[in-house]
Order: C-alpha cells, then sequence, then structure tokens
C-alpha cells in the first residue's frame, strides 16, 4: 500500500489477506503502469465488501459452489 488505506478496509471486512492479495494482483493486471488507479480500486472493491453492495466472491470472479 502506498497511496490508500485498504489494507485497513479489508480488515474491516474480514476479507483474508490471501483474498486480498488476489484483489490486489488483479487490478495490477488491469490497470498496468498506474499504481495510483490499481490500489483506489481495490479501496473500491473493499468498501464494496465491507459495505456488502458484493460479495467476496463477486469481487474475485468466483462461482458459487
Amino acid at each position: 500500500m502506498r497511496h490508500f488505506d485498504y489494507e485497513r478496509v479489508a480488515r474491516e471486512a474480514g476479507i483474508p489477506e490471501v483474498d486480498v492479495g488476489e484483489i490486489v494482483q488483479a487490478m495490477r493486471r488491469e490497470f498496468a503502469g498506474d499504481d495510483m488507479l490499481a490500489e483506489l480500486h481495490v479501496l473500491r472493491a473493499c468498501l464494496a465488501v465491507r459495505d456488502r453492495r458484493v460479495t467476496l466472491a463477486d469481487v474475485l470472479g468466483r462461482r458459487a459452489a
């Protein structure tokens, strides 16, 4: 984390560190070359999970079993 405190929000949301890592990797791939934009989208994803607007599975693109 350099620009946004998405780690704190992820903890508040109860997102496991391994899943935060997956979100970070996905956003860094999508926004390659723009760390600030990637981190902003990680933060927004964590906020959406925390506020129950989406599920963690939705963010990670996982299908329900």
